[in-house]
């Protein structure tokens, strides 16, 4: 309802009224209060406190990884199908049933280590998260551009993020932290191979892959589980850079990934990709050479094909950056009926992860911000937290009763129509490696599937970055190389006994894949021109 000026005789207030939080109207937002007009000031600037302390929290806290990221809404369309066959067979998961159906996405990109403003230049994995907004509620799709992982075990998350976070003493990356964690975790070899080629730096978001990494479940009416893999597929094409094109583009801009996404959409230019999924029965598969639940492998699109189920379409950018994209949570355990998780251990320890850093950063009620809320109805028993902004009761619920069961008029349970899926699960409890971990067959594949520019920009980058690196480090990098193909060996090898021998000076403490970049400090200092002070 609008509300009439009752007091036009003290303040004419319209429509475009600068006001504070309190609605009163700010008639001097010039100045502070002060005694006379040098000051000093008074404590009771209630205006002036009042912006400058909101000012002073308008940040939350950085996420811990995919600090940078740009992002913007859309739909998703399914397709009905699994390829041939109707994907009722496979999942009861409403998004994906009807034929033509449109479900609201917000889709955030993001590069992974760095902080905020970092340039999206970096050679570093992209997330790719989407939020399905569905008549279940929320799903979110929480995975990356490559379509494997540095690592199998979530124990060693931690781990891997500080070693290839900035130095804690010197905050700056240092390449030698990055491989003396990655020539211990032999695991990572297949990512290395990919972060440190082309596939590192992708050219912008909308010409990235995405991929949802782990591996999932689907479920259907009958109670009957499949293991899935998700990839999505940019309409527009892939395209990558080399280490030189990608410090080409960052000395002009560091923002040119986000510009170009906003500036296509802006321009009607939608950005679109395909959902593919990979189907295998949900088993151990020992036929297998590798385990379907190790994200450090890809399923062989030979044995299990890709099968399109939808599309998505970008096509409206933020209007607030900050409440729509940086405020954006996801979650891998945000699934609905029809999705489930699978035991791979990642996902697993990812699932805890994710939903406790939103509740850290951007606080308990994070799901009732309404980029993160669902479209649908809500009534939960929660109370309290920080920032609640709203009562998730029903209607006609008796507000005494915040709990469950009850026969006061509190809420109930709802029935379940689909057959529970119950998988059967046996054995000791262990602290083990998965059985099946060929570390190197599929890094050799990789690079065997590499163009040559591919290969060459590969190989210079590693050799740029172990050339400054302890020998033992060299050494277990160059063993795991010769594993997965003598090629990528050798040439690995031969790169480095070529750089000892041009006795070069340089310093591991650089940005990943940017050789001589410890020669920054001293150049800004000899390109400098004097100024007199002022």
């Amino acid at each position: 309802m609008e509300q009439k000026n009752t007091n036009k005789a003290n303040n004419i207030e319209n429509e475009d009224t600068l006001t504070t939080r309190q609605g009163h109207p700010v008639t001097n937002n010039q100045n502070i209060r002060t005694v006379g007009n040098r000051g000093p000031a008074t404590l009771e600037n209630y205006d002036f406190i009042e912006k400058i302390s909101h000012f002073d929290r308008e940040k939350v806290p950085e996420r811990i990884v995919h600090a940078r990221g740009a992002g913007a809404h859309g739909y998703f369309e399914t397709y009905g199908m699994a390829g041939d066959e109707p994907i009722s067979k496979y999942t009861r998961a409403m998004v994906f049933q009807d034929k033509g159906k449109q479900t609201p996405v917000f889709v955030r990109f993001s590069t992974v280590v760095h902080g905020t403003h970092s340039p999206e230049t970096v050679r570093d994995p992209r997330g790719f998260a989407v939020k399905f907004y569905t008549e279940d509620g929320n799903w979110d799709l929480v995975g990356n551009n490559i379509k494997i992982f540095f690592i199998r075990d979530a124990m060693k998350f931690p781990d891997m993020i500080h070693a290839f976070r900035p130095d804690p003493v010197t905050n700056i990356q240092d390449s030698e932290r990055f491989f003396d964690f990655c020539a211990n975790s032999p695991e990572s070899f297949h990512m290395v191979t990919f972060i440190y080629s082309p596939w590192g730096i992708p050219a912008n978001y909308r010409m990235m892959q995405g991929s949802g990494v782990n591996t999932y479940k689907w479920v259907n009416k009958e109670g009957e589980a499949v293991l899935v893999k998700y990839h999505w597929e940019p309409k527009q094409g892939i395209k990558n850079l080399t280490q030189q094109e990608a410090n080409e583009i960052q000395s002009t801009n560091f923002n040119h990934a986000t510009q170009d996404l906003y500036d296509a959409i802006e321009k009607g230019d939608y950005p679109e990709w395909e959902l593919f999924v990979q189907i295998m029965t949900d088993d151990e598969h020992p036929e297998l050479d590798f385990d379907p639940l190790d994200d450090t492998k890809l399923w062989p699109e030979d044995k299990f094909p890709w099968l399109p189920v939808g599309k998505m379409v970008l096509n409206k950018n933020p209007e607030n950056y900050f409440t729509e994209v940086e405020q954006a949570a996801f979650g891998t355990g945000v699934l609905v009926d029809g999705l489930d998780f699978s035991d791979d251990k990642m996902l697993q320890g990812r699932t805890f992860s994710y939903s406790d850093t939103q509740r850290y950063r951007v606080g308990a009620n994070y799901l009732q911000v309404p980029i993160n809320a669902t479209k649908k109805r809500v009534a939960t028993n929660q109370e309290g937290g920080q920032l609640r902004q709203q009562n998730d009761k029903a209607p006609g619920q008796n507000p005494h009763v915040n709990y469950e069961p009850s026969v006061l008029g509190g809420l109930k349970e709802a029935e379940q129509t689909g057959k529970e899926y119950t998988p059967e699960i046996k054995g000791k409890l262990v602290r083990e490696s998965i059985d099946r971990n060929d570390n190197t067959k599929q890094a050799g594949e990789t690079f065997r599937s590499f163009k040559d520019w591919e290969k060459d920009d590969l190989i210079s980058n590693l050799v740029n970055d172990l050339s400054m690196c302890d020998q033992r480090i060299q050494d277990k990098m160059v063993a795991l190389a010769e594993d997965a193909d003598e090629e990528y060996g050798l040439r690995l090898r031969e790169g480095l006994e070529k750089a000892k021998t041009m006795m070069n000076d340089g310093t591991s403490k650089n940005p990943l894949g940017n050789k001589d970049a410890e020669k920054a400090p001293d150049q800004a200092i000899e390109k400098g021109h004097e100024a007199d002070p002022y």
